[in-house]
């Protein structure tokens, strides 16, 4: 019983939802294996390698997988899982716009059912995963020879970067399916922590009102305490914040060392995707707010008022 975990990377490092993913493998008692599949990406080998855990890297270099085109990286994982000498039973993804981008297309080529979002693993066929904007918990038995899984970062402690000192193997790159291209990359620059790897965020809501509010009051907060900025969808729909720093079900799922709420009331999508914060702190006048049902600190005020005195006493 052999797990392998795909890696995120940018072809020189690993990218954090790795790390947590070799956790969620490492939990499964089988021995963890990692595929690095980039162009001139033996940096970013070399620092799987360290990972703690890990026995095996199989380095897979090649053009055809510089940008992580979904179609290739599936063919190359499938090339991998189809050799006689392999025997994986487990394929992790991170649950991240990459990840749940190839892990389909494997599940389907392999004809499996696909087990999304796990958060805890009860044994190597039995996972748990969130079901109804995290207001339940399914647990899932599979009886698939191999199974497909996206784990939720949140859900795991990050493993050690160092320490380890895994055999780094090379496998022939797959070839250009030919049916994508890769035309362009945007990418947003920004002094902050990004979001989901962020330690601490400071997120706004609706009640800000405005665009120009939001950045008043918002972030003063952030600079003070070295935060990432969030939003909630609401506030993102009326345009106060960008769509990227959108926290929630349908955005992104964060779970931060500490989670700052300022005006917002608590949706059930927006709860979905910050509960697991480890301390939460509520600022919102209504005393009604659901958002004070899960924060461990409450501060009912004004937060024009309450926000712009707390930055002061920082």
């Amino acid at each position: 019983m052999t797990s392998l975990v795909i890696a995120e990377h940018d072809n020189a490092s690993i990218k954090g939802a790795t790390l947590n993913t070799v956790t969620a493998a490492v939990a499964m008692g089988a021995e963890v294996h990692v595929l690095v599949a980039g162009h001139h990406a033996g940096a970013a080998a070399a620092a799987a390698a360290q990972i703690a855990g890990v026995s095996k890297v199989i380095h897979a270099d090649g053009a055809s997988l510089e940008v992580g085109l979904a179609e290739n990286v599936a063919a190359q994982v499938l090339a991998l899982i189809s050799n006689s000498a392999s025997n994986y039973t487990h394929i992790l993804f991170p649950a991240t716009a990459a990840g749940k981008n190839v892990a389909p297309r494997v599940a389907a080529k392999l004809d499996v059912g696909q087990i999304s979002d796990i958060t805890q693993v009860d044994s190597p066929d039995t996972f748990e995963r969130p079901i109804y904007a995290g207001n339940a918990i399914a647990t899932v038995q599979s009886t698939d020879a191999v199974k497909v899984i996206t784990v939720r970062t949140t859900g795991f402690d990050a493993a050690a970067s160092t320490g380890g000192s895994a055999a780094v193997e090379t496998a022939a790159a797959a070839t250009d399916s030919g049916k994508s291209s890769f035309v362009g990359r945007e990418v947003t620059k920004s002094d902050r922590p990004e979001l989901t790897a962020a330690k601490i965020i400071v997120s706004g809501g609706r009640a800000l009102g405005s665009s120009e509010k939001f950045d008043e009051v918002m972030i003063p907060l952030a600079d003070k305490l070295g935060a990432a900025i969030g939003a909630s969808r609401a506030a993102v729909d009326a345009g106060y914040a960008a769509n990227d720093l959108q926290v929630g079900q349908t955005g992104k799922i964060v779970a931060p060392q500490l989670y700052v709420a300022c005006g917002i009331s608590g949706a059930i999508q927006h709860l979905a995707g910050m509960k697991d914060s480890k301390v939460i702190v509520a600022i919102n006048k209504d005393p009604e707010a659901p958002i004070f049902s899960v924060a461990d600190f409450g501060l009912e005020a004004d937060l024009f008022v309450a926000v712009p005195e707390l930055v002061a006493a920082l």
